[in-house]
């Protein structure tokens, strides 16, 4: 078997060794294993059975890292993404109305139009296509809407019918504890101490079983059923102008962040070549395309690279073993159920609040001598929290860039593809707010 490992993987032309890449397995998993509590929760809000959405999470995020790991050779874990989960769940859901099985169609749809894109090449132009500062702009507009859904579970805000704060939460022993779960990832974090937002999360979930806030069911116990979540995605009707915006948002986001996390990724690990060319880059975007297909059938939201990986690629791991590695701990944490129904909305909070927090950091890459590209950003960023809508979001930020630059002149930076783009996306949003 060791033969095996080093001639598949090439682990020596890489420079290592199965027992670096465990360790490095083991440290990616602790930083995302958070996901197999905070998804099912997110998800549930829906109706879905919540342990159904565990074990869809687990394999989901299994099928993924081990697709990239075999196809690849690239030590990058996969999971059903935050920020999709939330819009899955918080916007199509319950904002929109439809049914969760009409939302798995959709992410099933988005999936089958990404996997699609990426073997005809359109993905990587598409990527060409979008200014920094959209991009830029929607990785911190899904954050800080994150934080938004992360507020609305502590109840501290609610945003229908119209944004209100709660001060009486404040009074509340639940929200304290998530502040002390925020400030204990951030101290776990700055000391770059593996697993901080798992640790975080078991902290508050621990105390909060102690103070009897919320009832501990179990540590270990033979996998649930999957069976309330598998196959029971319904495909969209696609005569509704809304539901194909809403898979096109699944699609566009996905697109962008899953390509975005793994250049930086294969950045930060030294993959890429001196004439930017990156090896197998075909292979690891159809792992991710074909993860987000399999968990829509499994019954989890879109499924795509964790940033989180770089965790382990800063630990020393350089091949798919790792990847492979991370696949088979997610198979195994399908026996920690319990625990995860354990776990309650005061303890995930925080972990929403620090990924958001990650995720607006993008914000540091703009430049500050383009003032174009400055309020191209900001009105995105601001844009989907406050209108709860990624969709929405996208919209005001396309049709901003493209009048900003029209505004000042510079037609030329702006892509055909994307002044088109932004006559439809304004038909969009003038059909959806004032027509119908």
């Amino acid at each position: 078997m060791q033969n095996f490992l080093q001639r598949f993987f090439k682990l020596t032309a890489a420079q290592t060794t199965i027992k670096i890449e465990l360790i490095a397995a083991i440290t990616s998993f602790l930083t995302m294993a958070y996901v197999v509590m905070v998804n099912p929760v997110i998800l549930g809000a829906t109706g879905m059975n919540v342990e159904a959405v565990f074990v869809a999470t687990c394999l989901a995020a299994a099928f993924g890292s081990l697709l990239m790991g075999l196809l690849a050779n690239y030590p990058i874990g996969l999971a059903p993404s935050m920020g999709l989960n939330a819009y899955f769940a918080f916007v199509v859901v319950k904002q929109l109305g439809y049914p969760w099985e009409i939302a798995l169609g959709a992410v099933f749809c988005a999936g089958i139009a990404f996997l699609l894109l990426t073997l005809v090449g359109v993905r990587q132009w598409l990527i060409r296509m979008l200014p920094p500062a959209l991009k830029v702009g929607i990785g911190a507009g899904i954050g800080l809407f994150l934080g938004v859904i992360a507020l609305q579970n502590l109840h501290l805000i609610t945003v229908e019918p119209h944004w209100t704060f709660n001060p009486a939460v404040l009074t509340h022993l639940p929200f304290w504890l998530a502040l002390a779960g925020l400030v204990l990832i951030f101290i776990l974090g700055r000391y770059r101490i593996h697993g901080a937002i798992l640790l975080g999360i078991i902290a508050v979930t621990i105390i909060g079983i102690i103070l009897k806030l919320t009832p501990f069911q179990g540590v270990f116990s033979l996998p649930p059923s999957i069976e309330p979540t598998l196959l029971a995605l319904k495909l969209p009707d696609f005569t509704d102008i809304k539901l194909l915006m809403v898979i096109f948002t699944f699609f566009f986001v996905a697109l962008f962040d899953n390509t975005g996390t793994l250049i930086a990724i294969l950045l930060q690990g030294k993959f890429i070549k001196s004439d930017s060319s990156i090896p197998r880059l075909n292979q690891a975007l159809v792992a991710d395309s074909a993860a987000t297909i399999a968990g829509s059938l499994l019954g989890t939201s879109t499924t795509g690279s964790y940033i989180e990986s770089s965790a382990g690629v800063k630990a020393g791991g350089k091949t798919g073993l790792t990847a492979v590695i991370i696949g088979l701990l997610f198979l195994l944490a399908l026996f920690f159920a319990p625990l995860a129904r354990t776990v309650p909305s005061f303890a995930t909070a925080p972990a929403l609040i620090y990924v958001a927090i990650l995720m607006m950091q993008g914000l540091r890459l703009l430049r500050r001598s383009d003032y174009t590209e400055i309020i191209t950003a900001l009105i995105t960023t601001l844009a989907i929290p406050i209108t709860f809508s990624i969709a929405d979001g996208i919209c005001l930020g396309v049709i901003s860039y493209v009048i900003l630059n029209l505004i000042i002149g510079k037609v030329r930076n702006i892509h055909p593809a994307l002044g088109c783009l932004s006559l439809i996306f304004a038909a969009f949003l003038l059909y959806q707010h004032y027509l119908m």
